[in-house]
């Protein structure tokens, strides 16, 4: 029993006419900058965090000094 043939991809046919090493560094070069912009998401997510935290620590630290004199 032979397994059914899927047809070709479109996107992956359109390919097809480029050198194998020329898709090869445009996915490499694709990957990379999608990475390098994830990167760039994930440093701006840690500043926004530490800005966070030193501003509810510092409010934090204000509200017990207001009320640490009763």
């Amino acid at each position: 029993m032979s397994s059914p043939v899927l047809p070709p991809n479109p996107l992956l046919d359109s390919l097809a006419s480029y050198p194998h090493w020329f898709v090869a560094a445009c996915l490499t070069i694709v990957a990379a900058a999608v990475i390098w912009v994830l990167a760039k998401v994930l440093k701006w997510g840690l500043y926004l965090l530490i800005g966070l935290v030193l501003v509810g620590g510092a409010a934090t630290t204000v509200w017990l000094l207001v009320h640490s004199g009763r």
